[in-house]
């Protein structure tokens, strides 16, 4: 039998139940479709394609190797696996489950009709511990602890090629007409740089992980930078659940726990927070357009103030924390969680934008970009969710708590040169204030504690209209962790405690 592996979000040969279940059945057509109309999404960019390409080209060499190297076709899915099942009798396609945004979800729609019709059988298998068509959350952490548990897979001895079937090229940005986006200090893609991030981590940055992960200095090194390599599947969660486990347990028998216990305890945490956001994407594709709390869809205008918006998207707010991690991720395509959370916060009340604007632009700076994570995460910081406690950060203070020295500020916001220490986050206090702002440097585009005070007075007005209550129950039926998992927030006994909102918790790669 001719089967076709379809890869998407599982870029590797290891940890690959459906390259190996297709090994199994007879000569294996290995499949990687360039769809250009999602290239052409508001949250892809050609810094994500890049290093998409460079995985592509690590996972071509690495099936090359077992026999069958990866073909690589640009078009519409539905016409491009009919052309290929036609042409090389394959009446099997084997793929992953993905748990994308909502073009890859109407799409893998439109694969299963033609499938259908077609008279071919595709199978999609899970991969990671995001379970499809999960009704409750009942049970849901246990049986993703199962599925991390389970034996890593390890590659196929061999693959038997279909024969007479041309490799394709990987196109590059520009063939794909994709618009400019330098981002000279991108990490690179492939999983031999997903097991490098891994390794490192483990051996030596990791120690700091828990007190180093919340500052942009910091946290550049002590995260495990992994997040881009499980995005796009060079690595599987399942290796880096069970490596990391691993090394607990080489840390336990040396007793030389330390910084070590608490660190690799944090991380193992934030991996299964990582499902955790994935699951709801999963439950509800919706999420990415449609806020969980709909009573809170209407918050912000969904047209947002275009000047706010593109001062933000600039790093050119006035406020310099903020512009110092907008511009750092505009360079990098990375940005450590917790400023992930301040700079959606300040885009949200401060500038009282709607995430979805903001989701946007985060989205295709991101070279990490996960639906999944993304939009739960955008409509949690945006207090939009109905059960997660406003957080509204002050970028003024964030500056002077994550980059006490102004290193970081100063390296990215370099036109703040001459502003002395005591007033970097605050340079309109600055006696020098009238050389600088609105010259060198913009003005704050909102006054920091009105702009707060004005949002938090909306966020709770809403709050306490009828009914808002028991709307956000319904949310936590859909999407809260019940139990005493101390992984998680318990959602659904603290929303009963106090009758009002749960706790927001994060997660850091």
């Amino acid at each position: 039998m001719n089967v076709l592996v379809w890869f998407k979000r599982d870029l590797r040969i290891e940890d690959n139940p459906a390259l190996v279940q297709a090994a199994a059945m007879g000569a294996v057509l290995p499949l990687y479709i360039v769809e250009p109309d999602y290239w052409r999404l508001p949250d892809t960019s050609a810094r994500q394609w890049a290093f998409t390409a460079e995985a592509l080209a690590g996972l071509r060499e690495d099936l090359a190797r077992l026999g069958a190297p990866l073909i690589v076709r640009v078009g519409e899915a539905v016409e491009v696996l009919d052309r290929l099942c036609r042409q090389n009798d394959v009446a099997r396609v084997i793929s992953h489950e993905e748990t994308g945004n909502l073009w890859t979800y109407g799409r893998d729609r439109r694969v299963a009709e033609w499938a259908r019709g077609a008279g071919v059988e595709w199978r999609e298998l899970p991969q990671q511990g995001v379970i499809r068509r999960l009704a409750r959350r009942d049970g849901w952490a246990g049986r993703r602890d199962a599925v991390l548990r389970e034996a890593v897979i390890d590659a196929p001895p061999a693959l038997r090629a279909i024969a007479g079937v041309e490799p394709g090229a990987i196109p590059p940005a520009r063939a794909l007409r994709l618009a400019d986006d330098p981002c000279a200090h991108r990490q690179a893609g492939g999983r031999a740089q997903g097991l490098l991030m891994l390794d490192t981590f483990l051996g030596q940055r990791g120690e700091t992980y828990r007190a180093a992960m919340s500052s942009p200095l910091t946290g550049e090194r002590a995260c495990s930078r992994l997040s881009p390599h499980l995005a796009l599947g060079s690595i599987s969660p399942r290796e880096v659940v069970q490596a990391t486990a691993a090394r607990q347990a080489e840390v336990r028998a040396e007793r030389a726990g330390g910084r070590w216990g608490g660190s690799l305890s944090s991380f193992q945490s934030r991996i299964a927070w990582r499902d955790h956001f994935m699951q709801k994407l999963e439950t509800e594709p919706a999420i990415e357009m449609r806020a969980l709390h709909r009573a809170a869809d209407a918050l912000r205008p969904r047209e947002p103030d275009a000047l706010r918006l593109a001062a933000w998207e600039k790093g050119e707010t006035g406020l310099p924390f903020l512009d110092a991690c907008m511009r750092y991720l505009r360079a990098t395509g990375w940005l450590n969680f917790r400023m992930r959370g301040m700079v959606v916060s300040v885009a949200s009340y401060h500038l009282w934008l709607d995430w979805r604007a903001t989701g946007a632009v985060l989205a295709r700076r991101f070279t990490d970009y996960e639906p999944g994570i993304h939009w739960p995460q955008m409509q949690m910081q945006a207090g939009v969710t109905g059960i997660n406690t406003l957080r509204i950060y002050n970028p003024v203070k964030q500056g002077q708590d994550q980059d006490p020295s102004g290193a970081f500020t100063r390296r990215w916001v370099p036109e703040l040169a001459a502003v002395p220490d005591a007033y970097l986050q605050e340079p309109w206090k600055w006696s020098g204030a009238g050389s600088l702002l609105g010259r060198m440097y913009p003005e704050p585009v909102v006054d920091v504690a009105a702009s707060a005070r004005a949002a938090r007075e909306l966020c709770w007005g809403l709050r306490k209209e009828p009914g808002f209550r028991a709307a956000a129950f319904e949310v936590v039926e859909r999407h809260a962790s019940p139990g005493n998992d101390r992984r998680f927030v318990n959602d659904r006994s603290r929303m009963a405690r106090r009758k009002g909102d749960v706790a927001q918790m994060s997660f850091d790669l």
